[in-house]
């Protein structure tokens, strides 16, 4: 339960220090009164009517009472708007002497912040009898005394006020005293007895009267105490104090039993009448409880310890009493001098659990500090640490309130440790510290952000559908929904492509599939962008560029451009039997619709006539003779040539070639059945053609043989010019230009005339010959540029 009640004063404490920051504050307080040990519960004020609000607008503006002290003695109902005593209150322990007994509380309005000040006047009933510290009182009086004398008296202690107070006293009837109420220096009353008729000792030694102490109440209460009287013989010397009154300084952190000082009273009499004892006179008990005399010598000490902030200062009266009765009265003035004991004190508000990133000026907590302790002594700095976004801005009195400085940003820190230091002046200087822990909440402040600007993937063509080719990434620096990315294609700007069909992404986690298999020969390479969307509100995103390059596979076989391969007869080509070694007979040109090393062709012979007579070059498919021709070979050879690309596995083609044999280009070549007869029919008939040409030839042997050499040399040259003047009959080979570029692995480009023979229906060959060259061709061994399409588009025009 205390716990409880402690958990709900510090809620009312801190709740407090919002109506700092309030519009409106009523400064004039309202006063109230209240009986003092009234019931707990008891009706103070329908304070709801006093502020002039509604009863259920004090809940619904969430009314609270606070107060100063550490002791919350009132509560509000806001729901009737009453104000009503949280327990019982005992005036003489919250106020002592002190009248009136007022007690100052505030009334805060959280929506919007309003507060009112009030007082609440505990007013005193006489709830306390007087009483005296000594139920018996010592009185010697001299004999000598005469009628009229006074003779000071112990007061009684009323812890009641006013009228409740302590008022008179009052002395049991007899002929010798009667008694008289006096005010002290402080206001207090006290009895003097007063002599009525002189004494004899002989005729009664001892008198016994009853001293009662009456207050104000009603009905009165009273407090009594015996006073015993000595008659003593004569001493007419009372003590007097050498300084009085004594005025003294006490650290407040002596230790008790430390002294203060020693008084000193002289008496002129000699003997026992002139022998001085000492005591406190007419002390409280607070007095008594914190000081001692002693007896013999006058010294003051300490009991207990002594607290500045509790009181400031003492006025003891010190009481000198000779050996025959008769005293003297003196005063110290103890002042009790503050040090620094009492360390600051922080009351922390907390205003925002959390403060939202890039906000303007907000206020995180308020700060309420106090010193009990005086002068420099409670004299306070507040500071907080450094290097944070914060600043401490004071407000009213001890007040100050914890606001930011800049806006924060979560993405570079999302605490804050923050520690507020109070210091005092004092010396030492006190210290107390206190941190508080302030969180940034996030706002959706960050578009994400791709690990690359562009993504590039490779894929094989002819992949399979549904494929994962790869993932796209981006982050998000903020938090929670705001961080949650989702993946999404973009619409294409390419008209042609249809991006829907060939590509998905997964809007989770960015991977990529293709949607159906590629084909590097129709599509090479394609690009898309992609978006990466937060959740936030509003979302934000950004943008990648992914290019996708299809790998090519070796899917295509070589294609054999030149020699054809799609007439009804094999291609053959002439030869003259002057041709020297290295003679081009022509040379194999095909093209691969991969790219890179699939695309790279090479030429082999596989098989020929004569073996020995005939080479290809590997790189160009250039068909040479590797020695001269003799009468020996045969008119007509038979070439079977394979061209292979350089893709794994490997893909290839083949071709037969046929040679004939001839002695010049002007001379007629047999038609393809009469080279096909029987050699060993043939002999005769050669024999006989050679006799003949023997013959017809002893007289232009010396023209032929120029002509000859004329026409090598011609051949020789012709491979960089045209020949031109080639007839074609319409329906066969068209006459114009074998035009290749860029394909194969020719170690040059070249353009091909080919003609025919005019009255030939076979498809045979009457030359060729090498024309200006067109096409550039790169060796083996580096990358092949295409410019062609692939075999259905290559046209001979």
């Amino acid at each position: 339960m205390e716990k409880l009640e402690r958990n709900h004063l510090n809620r009312q404490v801190i709740l407090f220090l919002f109506m700092l920051l309030g519009d409106r504050v009523l400064m004039v307080p309202t006063r109230y009164s209240v009986l003092e040990e009234s019931e707990s519960g008891s009706f103070v004020a329908h304070l709801a009517k006093d502020l002039g609000l509604g009863s259920g607008e004090l809940a619904a503006r969430s009314a609270w009472v606070v107060s100063d002290y550490d002791k919350q003695q009132l509560i509000l109902d806001p729901e009737t708007g009453d104000l009503l005593l949280r327990g019982k209150i005992d005036r003489e322990e919250l106020c002592g002497p002190v009248d009136p007994c007022v007690l100052h509380f505030q009334v805060f309005l959280e929506k919007p912040v309003q507060f009112f000040q009030g007082e609440l006047l505990i007013q005193d009933i006489n709830d306390n009898s007087p009483e005296f510290p000594d139920k018996e009182l010592h009185l010697k009086i001299l004999e000598n005394s005469q009628p009229g004398t006074q003779f000071s008296l112990n007061l009684a202690q009323d812890l009641d006020v006013g009228s409740n107070g302590l008022q008179q006293y009052t002395v049991s009837p007899n002929s010798h005293f009667h008694v008289l109420t006096r005010n002290n220096s402080e206001g207090k009353k006290y009895p003097e007895l007063v002599q009525d008729r002189a004494l004899d000792r002989e005729e009664q030694a001892e008198l016994s009267l009853t001293l009662t102490a009456l207050d104000g109440g009603f009905p009165p209460r009273s407090g009594t105490a015996l006073v015993r009287i000595l008659i003593m013989d004569i001493n007419d010397n009372a003590p007097e104090f050498v300084n009085s009154p004594y005025e003294v300084q006490v650290l407040e952190s002596s230790p008790p039993n430390s002294p203060v000082l020693t008084v000193l009273a002289q008496d002129a009499d000699a003997g026992n009448f002139g022998r001085v004892s000492y005591g406190l006179f007419q002390a409280s008990d607070e007095i008594q409880k914190t000081f001692s005399i002693n007896e013999v010598t006058g010294e003051i000490r300490l009991k207990k310890e002594l607290d500045f902030e509790k009181t400031e200062s003492y006025r003891v009266e010190v009481e000198a009493t000779d050996g025959g009765g008769l005293s003297g009265k003196g005063s110290v003035l103890v002042e009790v001098l503050d040090v620094n004991d009492n360390a600051p004190e922080l009351i922390i508000s907390s205003l925002a659990s959390s403060v939202p990133e890039n906000a303007p000026e907000t206020v995180v907590a308020i700060i309420r500090i106090r010193d009990r302790d005086s002068g420099e002594n409670g004299k306070m700095i507040c500071s907080i640490s450094d290097h944070v976004p914060f600043i401490l801005k004071p407000s009213y009195k001890n007040f100050y309130t914890l606001v930011t400085d800049s806006p924060l940003d979560r993405e570079s820190r999302a605490e804050y440790n923050i520690t507020i230091t109070v210091s005092d002046m004092g010396t030492p200087r006190l210290t107390t510290q206190h941190t508080i822990t302030v969180q940034v909440s996030d706002i959706n402040d960050n578009a994400p952000a791709f690990t690359q600007t562009s993504y590039t993937m490779f894929v094989h063509e002819n992949n399979s559908p549904a494929l994962h080719i790869g993932t796209i990434s981006a982050t998000d620096s903020d938090s929670g929904s705001n961080a949650h990315i989702t993946y999404s294609l973009l619409p294409s700007h390419d008209q042609q492509l249809s991006l829907a069909s060939l590509i998905s992404i997964n809007a989770d986690n960015g991977q990529l599939f293709l949607l159906r298999a590629l084909d590097y020969e129709a599509l090479q390479s394609f690009k898309f962008h992609v978006a990466a969307t937060d959740e936030g509100s509003p979302a934000l995103s950004s943008q990648a560029l992914v290019h996708v390059q299809v790998i090519d596979d070796n899917d295509n076989a070589p294609f054999v451009l030149y020699p054809l391969q799609n007439a009804s007869a094999p291609c053959t080509e002439l030869l003259p039997r002057a041709a020297e070694p290295g003679y081009l007979v022509t040379k194999m040109v095909a093209v691969d619709c991969d790219s890179g090393q699939n695309a790279w062709l090479s030429f082999q012979l596989l098989k020929a006539t004569e073996p020995g007579l005939f080479s290809v070059w590997a790189h160009n498919g250039e068909v040479r003779t590797t020695r001269l021709l003799s009468e020996r070979d045969v008119p007509k050879h038979r070439l079977l040539l394979l061209v292979k690309d350089n893709g794994e596995p490997p893909r290839s083609a083949s071709i037969t070639l046929h040679v004939v044999l001839v002695d010049g280009f002007s001379q007629p070549y047999l038609s393809l059945p009469e080279v096909a007869h029987d050699p060993a029919q043939d002999d005769g008939d050669l024999l006989t053609l050679y006799l003949v040409i023997a013959l017809a030839s002893v007289s232009s042997l010396f023209l032929l043989s120029v002509l000859l050499f004329i026409g090598v040399r011609l051949c020789r040259r012709a491979r960089a010019a045209s020949l031109g003047g080639c007839s074609v009959p319409e329906g066969h080979f068209p006459g114009h230009l074998v035009d290749v570029s860029g394909t194969g692995t020719l170690s040059q480009s070249y353009q091909y005339e080919v003609c025919l023979t005019g009255d030939s229906g076979i498809g045979e060959f009457k030359f060729l010959k090498p024309m200006v060259p067109n096409l550039m061709v790169q060796d083996t061994g580096r990358e092949i540029t295409e410019n062609l399409h692939c075999r259905d588009s290559f046209l001979f025009s």
